[in-house]
C-alpha cells in the first residue's frame, strides 16, 4: 500500500517517446531495468569510489557503492510508504553522470572547463547520458526514462536556479522533487559515510583508537559492541558497531521524515512539490552527528597524505589529456570528431573523458601524453 503522498506510477508524466505498456513490468520497473542493462552502469564497476584499483581492488568501487544506495533506499522507501521501485530506479541512476577517479576527476574536469567558460556537474552529464549517449532502441537516443527518474537526476541532491538553467525548464526548478528522490541524497550519504569508514580501517589509514577518541557516535557504539561481544576480534566488533550505526542513521531517518511528512501536512505528491523546503531528514541531533563524522572522514581519510599522491595523478591525468585533445582534436575518436562539427570542442571532450574508466583513462594517457 502506497502512502498518499507517494510517486504512483500510473500518474507518471510519461516518457519523451510514448511507449506501449509493459505486459508485467510497470514503468519504473522498467527504468530500473534500463538502467542496469546501460554501457554506463556497467562502467561504474571500474571508477573510483574512494581507493583506487592501483591501491587495491579489495574496496568499494562506484558500482558496489550504487548497490549499496539501492539497498537502503528500497528499505526506507517501503518504511515510508513510498514507491520504492521509483527509489530503487533513482538509487541505481544517481552516480550514473560521475567521470573516472572519484571526486579527484571531477574536480580536475570542472576545473578544465571551467577554462573554457564551462563547467562539468555529474547530474547534468547523467541526463545527458540517459538522454542522448545510451543507443539502444531503434526508435529514440537513449534510454527514454520516465519524467520522474529524469526529474531525479536532476533534483535529488541539488537545486538548480530556473534562471541560471533554462534548458532544465521542464523539470519544475521551482519546486520540491518527490519525496522519493528527496530520500536518494540522505540514502547516498548513509552508504558512503559507513562504507568509507569500513574501507578506510580495511586500509589501515583508520584506526579503531582514533575512530573512538575522535567520533562520539562510532565510540558510543563500539563500547556498547565491545559490551555484547567481549571477546570478539577487533575487526567483528567494529563490524558490528558500524551496522548499528548504519541502522541507526536508517532508523532515525525513517522517524524524522514520517514526523516532518505528519507537521508538514501533506496529503498529496503536489503538496511535497509545493512544500517550502524538502521534507525528507534526518533528526536535528543525528544530523549534527552525521556531518562530525563526514568532517572527521575530510580531515582524517579523504585528505590522507597516504592517498594524495593518487588524487594528485587523477588531476594531473585528468587535465592534461583534454588540455592535449584541445590541441589535437584529431586525436579523438571518430564520433567524437564528428559530435565536435555540431558542439563546442571542450564540451566533447569532457563527454568522452567523463564516460572513461579509471583503467581506459591511464591508457588514453599513456598513447598520448607520454611519449
Amino acid at each position: 500500500m502506497l502512502a498518499d503522498y507517494a510517486v504512483r506510477v500510473e500518474d507518471s508524466r510519461g516518457r519523451r517517446h510514448p511507449e506501449p505498456p509493459h505486459p508485467y513490468r510497470n514503468d519504473f520497473v522498467r527504468d530500473r531495468d534500463r538502467v542496469i542493462h546501460a554501457r554506463a552502469f556497467r562502467r561504474l564497476e571500474a571508477k573510483t569510489q574512494v581507493f583506487t584499483r592501483r591501491y587495491s581492488d579489495h574496496f568499494r568501487n562506484r558500482l558496489t557503492h550504487t548497490i549499496e544506495v539501492a539497498q537502503i533506499s528500497r528499505t526506507i522507501a517501503r518504511q515510508l510508504g513510498l514507491n520504492s521501485d521509483l527509489a530503487e530506479a533513482l538509487a541505481l541512476v544517481h552516480d550514473l553522470g560521475h567521470p573516472p577517479f572519484g571526486h579527484s576527476g571531477e574536480k580536475a574536469l570542472d576545473s578544465a572547463m571551467r577554462q573554457q567558460g564551462l563547467s562539468f556537474d555529474h547530474n547534468l552529464h547523467a541526463l545527458r547520458i540517459v538522454e542522448d549517449f545510451e543507443l539502444h532502441y531503434a526508435a529514440f537516443r537513449g534510454l527514454n526514462l520516465t519524467f520522474e527518474v529524469r526529474e531525479g537526476i536532476i533534483k535529488h541532491s541539488h537545486d538548480y536556479a530556473a534562471a541560471d538553467h533554462p534548458e532544465l525548464a521542464e523539470y519544475l526548478l521551482d519546486r520540491r522533487p518527490p519525496l522519493e528522490a528527496q530520500l536518494i541524497d540522505l540514502t547516498d550519504e548513509i552508504a558512503y559515510n559507513t562504507a568509507d569508514l569500513d574501507d578506510g580501517y580495511e586500509a589501515r589509514l583508520l584506526t579503531v583508537e582514533q575512530l573512538v577518541e575522535s567520533v562520539d557516535l562510532f565510540a558510543n557504539h563500539y563500547r556498547e559492541a565491545t559490551t555484547r561481544y567481549p571477546d570478539a576480534a577487533e575487526k567483528l566488533v567494529f563490524n558490528e558497531a558500524l551496522k548499528s550505526i548504519l541502522d541507526g542513521f536508517v532508523g532515525d531517518l525513517i522517524t524524522n521524515t514520517a514526523h516532518r511528512v505528519q507537521a508538514a501536512g501533506v496529503h498529496s505528491v503536489d503538496d511535497v512539490r509545493h512544500y517550502g523546503e524538502r521534507i525528507a531528514a534526518f533528526s536535528p541531533a543525528v544530523e549534527a552527528e552525521r556531518r562530525r563524522l563526514k568532517d572527521f572522514l575530510y580531515e582524517n581519510l579523504y585528505y590522507s597524505p597516504a592517498l594524495a599522491a593518487e588524487k594528485e595523478d587523477a588531476e594531473r591525468i585528468t587535465g592534461e589529456l583534454f588540455a592535449h585533445w584541445m590541441e589535437e582534436p584529431s586525436d579523438l575518436p571518430r564520433n567524437y570528431r564528428e559530435k565536435a562539427t555540431q558542439e563546442p570542442l571542450p564540451r566533447v571532450i569532457c563527454d568522452y573523458i567523463a564516460g572513461m574508466t579509471d583503467p581506459f583513462i591511464y591508457q588514453q594517457y599513456e598513447k598520448y601524453c607520454c611519449p
